[in-house]
């Protein structure tokens, strides 16, 4: 996230940044500890507290979705690019009115704990092969985006102390992990929600009080903003019109399509999304806290334009991009310029604890996969005991945030950009057919679903591999060779149509199933049934 060497903060924001993260950890903890599953009940530990108020569930399923890439990386690419980073912020809005009308009831009606569940009422014939690709899957994509939250961290550090050592990077990766694995070991979806909850009202709080005081500095005049932004872009009107970033060629412009098209399908399809939408006890308290998700959501996006285009104006393109070529900085760099030390250490307190969050939510998700679909269903069939389940549960949780921290260790230096895409293109190419075909088309079958979750995660993965993301530019992990056969680098534009398209093949090239069957699950889905 932040290749740059230079420092934005001086010492005492790095002190008051670390005092203000230690408190809130120690609160959070706390409370998680405190709110953690007593009992031996495996629903409590996967669901949580069923009823919760729309407005918490709401502010939950925000802090699920906002990273620090949010805050940080849209927002810089907004100071950067201007028109088109603000187009790029369109995408999430987007993706949440697709989640409420599409897929949120009809999921949580017909589902329990995982996607799994739903997956073997409808396919009842094959549950545990599909079980066992979809767990492949899961951890696939909640691995690939712990691993950008964690490198994100070290990144996050750097713009206070500069490129830091092995050592420093090595304690900072093994702290927050650690951190991440209590939060999803001990506290299950309770602690995962407060946490969550708590990180929303920050960031929320956080980025709209800084819009505000960068509407203030310009007399809450958008054309005086939109002004300064383009004559300290030293691009000029172009700055606002698009093409300066994906629109300079058709490959640019196939590359940002591609990119949208997994951030806005992707994001239905994202595990710890996923279970989010199945806690609440109630449709009529899903529906409202979809509502307060995508307000919320769609209020954060928003400040950050501003916040983009407030740093390019009173900050200066230039500076932004020396300090950071990839723009992470940006917000930092404002802060120190409006607030000082104080509202700088008040931000790096905030990215930290919303990579903190996001990182607990997907140790958890992909811990309930494996623990729940694979385990119990796959491995047990389903004979195992809830008290043997939350076990398992529980160690999944320290297995894969340790294998997070080795692979952030090992991939540091590593775009972690690419990492979330990457994550967000599998979800949209396996995950999201799979669950589509589920919900909504009658000939699916169990052939159909093993082939699109399978083909949709070896494509976006292979895609990538023979992508410029790899090889062939200056900014490649391995920029001396060339193997780039696919020129863009975001494979969504292709790998979501082939999760599409073989989910479809799969299923007319296979024997369908009794039509008794669907139509028990088609009623499931509208009507929902009694959950644990």
């Amino acid at each position: 996230m932040v290749t740059t060497g230079a420092a934005v903060a001086d010492r005492f924001s790095l002190q008051l940044t670390l005092v203000l993260f230690l408190s809130v950890v120690v609160v959070t903890l706390f409370t998680a500890l405190l709110t953690a599953p007593q009992g031996d009940e495996i629903s409590e530990f996967y669901l949580g507290n069923r009823m919760m108020s729309p407005l918490r569930n709401g502010l939950a399923m925000c802090g699920d979705y906002l990273s620090a890439a949010t805050l940080l990386g849209s927002t810089g690419l907004v100071a950067l690019t201007g028109y088109d980073g603000l187009l790029y912020l369109c995408g999430t809005a987007v993706a949440w009115m697709m989640v409420l009308l599409l897929i949120a009831e009809p999921l949580r009606n017909a589902g329990r704990f995982t996607l799994g569940d739903t997956l073997a009422y409808r396919l009842p014939h094959m549950r545990r092969p599909v079980r066992l690709a979809l767990a492949l899957c899961t951890l696939a994509v909640a691995t690939l985006y712990l691993v950008a939250q964690l490198v994100g961290s070290v990144a996050l550090l750097t713009q206070f102390t500069g490129e830091p050592s092995a050592t420093t990077r090595t304690l900072c990766v093994v702290v927050i992990g650690t951190i991440v694995i209590v939060y999803a070991a001990i506290g299950g979806m309770p602690g995962a929600t407060f946490i969550q909850v708590v990180k929303a009202v920050m960031l929320i709080c956080g980025v709209t009080v800084t819009a505000v005081m960068v509407l203030h500095r310009f007399d809450w005049n958008i054309d005086a903003l939109l002004a300064a932004a383009a004559d300290n872009s030293g691009r000029g009107q172009r700055f606002l019109e698009p093409g300066l970033r994906y629109g300079g060629s058709t490959t640019s412009k196939l590359d940002f399509f591609s990119l949208q098209l997994a951030i806005v399908l992707g994001l239905a399809a994202l595990p710890h999304v996923m279970m989010r939408l199945l806690a609440p006890k109630q449709v009529s308290v899903l529906r409202s806290s979809m509502v307060w998700a995508m307000g919320l959501v769609s209020l954060v996006c928003l400040a950050a334009g501003i916040l983009g285009l407030g740093a390019t104006a009173i900050v200066g393109r230039d500076t932004i991009a020396r300090t950071d070529r990839k723009g992470d900085a940006a917000v930092l760099l404002l802060a120190q310029d409006l607030g000082g030390g104080i509202l700088t250490a008040l931000l790096s307190c905030l990215a930290f604890v919303t990579l903190l969050a996001v990182a607990a939510g997907l140790t958890l998700a992909a811990a309930s996969s494996l623990a729940h679909d694979l385990y119990g269903e796959v491995i047990r069939k389903g004979r195992a005991k809830e008290t043997e389940e939350l076990a398992v549960a529980r160690l999944a949780a320290v297995v894969i945030g340790v294998l997070g921290m080795l692979l952030a260790l090992i991939s540091w230096g590593a775009n972690t950009a690419t990492l979330a895409f990457l994550a967000f293109a599998i979800a949209a190419s396996a995950l999201l057919p799979t669950l589509v075909y589920t919900l909504f088309w009658r000939r699916f079958t169990a052939q159909g679903a093993l082939l699109s979750l399978c083909g949709g995660l070896l494509s976006s993965v292979l895609l990538v591999v023979f992508s410029p993301v790899v090889s062939s530019t200056p900014s490649s992990l391995y920029p001396s060779a060339d193997f780039a056969l696919f020129p863009l680098q975001n494979p969504g534009i292709v790998s979501i149509p082939a999760g599409f398209l073989l989910g479809w093949l799969g299923s007319v090239l296979s024997t369908p199933q009794s039509p008794e069957s669907y139509e028990d699950f088609e009623v499931r889905t509208l009507v929902g049934a009694d959950q644990e």
